[in-house]
């Protein structure tokens, strides 16, 4: 555990073995172990180990860094579209909201940091999902249903793997009153961060409306785009005391 909090990039399973001097096979039942408990994640593209959240939850520093990155970011989105931008996280089967930015507007839509909603009625949870396996999407759904929150609501699974293909060919997600009655939401996902994360701006549908979000969107886009640049390689190391 030492070892995988002080690598900020991840760890092979080879540098497992050789750093704690145990069989290649004993280092992966460990791991694997670890990874079904949430304490440590696995990237399956490129093999790395992290920390996962189970352990480290909100106060990982590679959830610091993030939201040290996107803090700017999501202050400059508030002031450039006057709603409230967000930064959120899938943690286990529900998106937690790790920071906010409130809209100044006496009429606003904002969440409390550290709420959690589900993924198939947010903007934040339709952009995380789209970029998940299905099959995970699907274990996902399995643990949290499709509960109708509003007369938009998607509820079957089928329309909303339909919607999750339109995010992935646009880009960005949209919850269009799906949520909340007067809520309209939109995200993009934060690629490259090796954390299953997205931003976004979210308003009363009364006047962010569907042309707004369209704007929105492409912004957000961009903002994602240059948060997930390497957002979570080259810090400095702290100098031993």
């Amino acid at each position: 555990m030492n070892l995988l909090q002080e690598s900020v990039d991840g760890i092979t399973l080879n540098e497992v073995a050789q750093t704690t001097g145990l069989p290649k096979s004993s280092a992966f039942r460990y791991l694997w172990t670890l990874e079904n408990h949430r304490y440590v994640e696995r990237d399956e593209e490129g093999g790395l180990f992290r920390l996962g959240l189970g352990f480290v939850g909100m106060q990982s520093r590679h959830l610091e860094i993030l939201r040290e990155r996107a803090r700017p970011s999501l202050q400059q989105l508030r002031d450039d579209f006057g709603e409230t931008a967000n930064l959120g996280l899938l943690d286990g089967d529900h998106v937690i909201y790790i920071d906010i930015v409130e809209s100044r507007r006496g009429v606003r839509l904002a969440a409390s940091r550290g709420d959690r909603v589900p993924i198939h009625c947010t903007a934040l949870g339709k952009a995380i999902a789209a970029q998940l396996p299905e099959d995970r999407v699907r274990d996902l759904l399995k643990e949290t249903g499709l509960e109708r929150r509003t007369g938009n609501t998607i509820t079957a699974i089928d329309d909303f793997f339909a919607d999750l293909a339109k995010v992935r060919r646009t880009g960005y997600a949209i919850d269009d009153r799906e949520n909340e009655e007067d809520g309209r939401c939109v995200a993009a996902p934060l690629l490259g961060t090796h954390l299953p994360a997205a931003i976004s701006v979210s308003g009363p549908s009364s006047r962010f409306t569907m042309q707004e979000v369209k704007k929105v969107a492409k912004a957000l886009l961009d903002t994602a785009s240059g948060i997930a640049t390497n957002p979570l390689q080259g810090e400095p190391e702290s100098s031993p005391a």
